[in-house]
């Protein structure tokens, strides 16, 4: 299968029901790329409705996909009363922020179009998604019945005429190409012919290096490379050679011949939720009953009087909380990079996120950010029995400090350093505390429980605690409430050629059994 490719129209009712044009044809989109007639022959619902691609957002389905002379019309149910981001969806629709659609697929069958691009004839159609920005802009909301501003449930007629307009000069556009394609004569067959000969020697490796584009190539490739080496001291008769993509983000494009590569810095995050429960929940929090300590009962003679037991009830909280931010990226370079820069933008917010909510699991406050089994206060902890030096005996006697029922389903938690002083300890026997994984996939242990890395806890260290041990599953609660969901808003900065991404992600975190975990300090006691 080739590489999965987004391109980009939609309406929306009280109940959900939405359709659009999901791609127009007879014209390129932003990138140069068209997909004729008949490419989808092969498409037939039912098939996934996205939110901006993210596939752990399915919001509704699409039932019926056909092709007309307009384009790929489409019509499906937003999930509304069963997907809470349904619901969502559905607003940001009928307050027009967000109005096209935009199409998943494999390319089958396609060939490279003058200009840029490529004339697509075959592809596989994997999932239509809801966007706020559709790589066509011909691929729009074609109508929305919902409640509108002038509070009469219809649409103002001059909106109800918007798609259909855009349909007919997509028709109207293709068939004025397919007439000018279809214009030849034996003049323009010569022409052709002598274009493709020039086109053919400058393609040549060995080509014509006397040629000013070439000549520019180079100025270019020297001045671009001046710039990374004294930044914004590049002297000016050189910085006039660059290709500028925006002051204000302080950027200028990499000429062709520079990879197109990323080079990334490693981000490192604590695995918490490979060994915690996860819950995904609908509300701002959830809440667990709780029962304290049990009944009373005592032996009693024959004609003693029994005693009275009270059991305490209560509840515990985990509340969902809010991590967000927005990233301001040029227009000029969204254009220019081929939505490689987005791409970026958005791998790297995945990163950052991830990050953060893994270092509060471990760490976190519980104020504006989930809680941390590390500083939950329940939680006991095991004395090593020295402040500086770490033994195998504490590693087993902190083990076997925890009932049975958790310890059998424990799982020790240390970060990289702890863990390359753990692996030279050895037990009475001669034998290794840490023993490696025997198969392919299966973790490494200590004293037969796995382990897993994680960066966030503390180091060896006198009055630190630098290792964890429990069942994480019984003792760790962790609440999805929202996905990290990405709205991509052109608008608001848009005089200054900026197009700005909104970041949100809503997750929680508690620890519901302190006595599932123990944590060792590094203390005599």
């Amino acid at each position: 299968m080739d590489r999965i490719e987004l391109k980009a129209a939609i309406t929306v009712d009280d109940a959900g029901t939405i359709e659009g044009i999901a791609w127009p044809f007879g014209s390129p989109d932003r990138v140069g790329d068209e997909i004729t007639q008949g490419a989808f022959a092969k498409a037939i619902g039912p098939l996934p409705m996205l939110a901006f691609h993210d596939q752990a957002e399915t919001v509704g389905v699409w039932e019926t996909i056909s092709e007309t002379a307009q384009g790929l019309l489409v019509k499906g149910r937003l999930l509304v009363k069963e997907v809470a981001r349904a619901a969502e969806i559905r607003a940001l629709i009928r307050e027009k922020a967000i109005g096209g659609l935009s199409i998943g697929f494999a390319t089958k069958k396609a060939t490279p179009r003058k200009g840029g691009g490529r004339t697509i004839s075959e592809l596989d159609l994997l999932e239509i998604s809801i966007v706020a920005v559709p790589a066509h802009p011909g691929a729009v909301i074609t109508s929305a019945k919902s409640v509108s501003h002038n509070n009469e449930g219809i649409m103002p007629e001059n909106e109800q005429q918007t798609a259909p307009e855009i349909a007919e000069l997509t028709t109207k556009m293709g068939e004025l190409e397919t007439t000018i394609k279809g214009f030849k004569t034996p003049d323009m067959s010569k022409i052709e012919e002598r274009l493709a000969k020039i086109e053919a020697k400058a393609n040549r490796p060995d080509g014509d290096k006397n040629e000013n584009t070439d000549e520019q190539a180079k100025i270019e490739r020297k001045a671009f490379a001046s710039y990374l080496r004294l930044g914004n001291q590049t002297p000016a008769d050189e910085a006039k050679a660059l290709t500028v993509s925006n002051d204000e983000q302080g950027g200028y494009l990499a000429p062709a011949e520079m990879g197109t590569e990323f080079i990334r810095d490693l981000v490192e995050f604590s695995p918490v939720r490979s060994i915690a429960s996860v819950r995904s929940i609908a509300s701002p929090s959830v809440k667990y009953p709780k029962r304290g300590d049990g009944t009373a009962a005592q032996w009693e003679g024959e004609l003693d009087d029994e005693t009275e037991s009270t059991v305490k009830f209560g509840q515990l909280e985990v509340a969902a909380r809010k991590l967000m931010t927005f990233v301001d990226i040029s227009n000029e370079l969204l254009a220019d990079s081929g939505g490689t820069a987005e791409a970026e933008v958005r791998l790297a917010l995945a990163d950052d996120f991830g990050q953060k909510e893994a270092t509060s699991f471990v760490n976190g406050t519980g104020v504006k950010q989930p809680e941390g089994f590390m500083v939950n206060p329940d939680v006991a902890y095991f004395a090593n029995g020295s402040a500086t030096v770490l033994s195998a005996d504490s590693l087993i006697k902190m083990m076997y400090a925890l009932p049975a029922a958790y310890r059998n389903r424990g799982t020790w938690s240390l970060n990289g350093t702890t863990l390359g002083v753990v692996r030279t300890l050895k037990d009475g026997n001669g034998n290794y505390v840490w023993q490696p994984g025997l198969k392919a996939g299966q973790p490494s242990t200590i004293l037969g429980r796995p382990v897993v890395e994680a960066i966030d806890m503390d180091d060896v260290a006198s009055g630190k605690f630098p290792i964890a041990f429990g069942d994480f599953n019984t003792g760790y609660r962790i609440v999805d409430r929202l996905a990290m969901s990405i709205l991509s808003d052109p608008y608001t900065q848009a005089i200054k050629g900026v197009t700005r991404l909104h970041a949100t992600r809503r997750v929680g975190g508690r620890v519901i059994q302190p006595k599932a975990l123990l944590k060792l300090k590094m203390a005599t006691s």
